[in-house]
């Protein structure tokens, strides 16, 4: 369901005699979206890219991009310039199809690590980072069967982190991690119906990570909440029905009230949904709002510093980026102010040239149709900062 705007002034304009006398009042103009970002660049990577993930691989304090390329088994690695623009991408061929990725410190060194949801091998795949930006190939453990959404946190409170895999066959498998770069097998759990997307976080603030699946399928198109034993496991889910196919979730706050909201991805019917949180990991009914046509991945910030969480969603059909203006209360301002990508943006991700900036962080897509991703700078600054060059646009996930 799409929502419109119209808002009325009660303000009478005063120019002259005959406006006083008449009191009349006008309709004021449409509603207007600040433009806060311009299209930048685009750079080639792999085949159908899925995810895009911004960090400093190098360590040298610019930030770079990895994208998990579907079609051609590889990683492919952009080292920034710390300018916005990067050296051509290098390919790192990894496991068979490479569908989602998550970052983590897995060995206890200084360097990140990766691990791969391999929707192909039926595996999940761990990357050790090195001193020299490469990455050195790790254990690999099988699946049954097809990951497909891999997320990364500590689940059972020993400080090492953990893994939390979707299987495309209606089940959620943890890894619980040794600090050495090993996982151990933990539970799985068969549930709901087609699960597209997982997030962890501490959703009712009891120290302890809870977990939340989108399940994508015809017979449940619903987002399951599962709370936390805080050993790694996880009680029975509850669910709250969502949108048409749900493909992504994100946790943020839509209306000022620290508690957790949830962000979700509709893939059909062209909406979002968004669920507010009671505070106690229990969630309101969706609010639906409207997207452009086939919305796959979205993220939430307050982008033009009104402290409303806004919103940002790539859109698969009509190959374009709409960010969508909070009111600050779980709704949104419309129309969103859309900006054209290559073809199929798929994945997005907040962008910042390097860790020491100041500026508002930018946007980077993954254009799954293209085989490339797309720089989106920001136009503005924070409040005090001091105006810079618009290609120094800043970034970070």
């Amino acid at each position: 369901m799409r929502e419109f705007t119209t808002t009325w002034s009660c303000t009478c304009l005063i120019s002259g005699l005959l406006a006083v006398m008449s009191g009349a009042c006008s309709k004021q103009d449409p509603y207007v979206p600040p433009d806060l970002f311009y299209y930048f660049a685009s750079y080639k990577v792999g085949k159908n890219p899925t995810t895009i993930t911004p960090f400093d691989i190098n360590q040298d304090g610019v930030t770079d991009l990895m994208t998990t390329n579907v079609s051609s088994n590889t990683l492919s690695l952009l080292i920034g310039n710390g300018d916005g623009t990067f050296h051509d991408h290098v390919q790192l061929h990894v496991c068979q199809e490479p569908r989602s990725l998550a970052t983590g410190a897995f060995n206890a060194d200084s360097y990140p690590d990766i691990a791969l949801a391999c929707a192909g091998g039926d595996e999940v795949a761990v990357l050790f980072g090195r001193a020299d930006g490469k990455f050195q190939e790790g254990p690999q453990y099988p699946v049954h069967r097809t990951p497909v959404a891999i997320a990364s946190d500590d689940l059972n409170g020993d400080g090492m982190a953990d893994l939390v895999v979707a299987l495309r066959n209606d089940k959620i498998k943890v890894f619980l991690g040794q600090g050495n770069g090993e996982f151990r097998h933990g539970a799985q759990y068969e549930y709901g119906d087609t699960p597209t997307s997982v997030a962890l976080s501490d959703l009712n603030g009891d120290g302890k990570t809870d977990l939340v699946v989108t399940n994508g399928g015809p017979m449940s198109n619903a987002v399951s909440i599962w709370l936390g034993n805080g050993d790694g496991s996880f009680r029975s889910p509850t669910d709250y029905r969502s949108g048409r196919r749900p493909l992504g979730v994100s946790v943020a706050d839509f209306n000022n009230d620290r508690i957790r909201d949830l962000l979700v991805i509709n893939g059909e019917r062209d909406s979002f949904s968004i669920f507010l949180g009671n505070g106690n990991a229990t969630f309101q009914a969706a609010h639906d709002s409207g997207a452009n046509a086939g919305p796959n991945f979205g993220l939430a910030r307050d982008f033009n510093g009104d402290h409303r969480t806004d919103v940002a969603i790539v859109n698969l059909q009509s190959s374009d980026l709409s960010i969508l203006f909070g009111r600050g209360d779980g709704t949104f301002e419309y129309p969103p102010r859309n900006y054209r990508t290559k073809a199929g943006p798929f994945a997005l991700a907040l962008y910042r040239v390097t860790s020491t900036e100041v500026e508002e962080p930018g946007l980077v897509t993954a254009d799954n149709g293209d085989g490339s991703v797309s720089i989106f700078l920001h136009r503005g600054l924070k409040g005090g900062a001091r105006p810079k060059t618009a290609a120094s646009s800043q970034s970070t996930q």
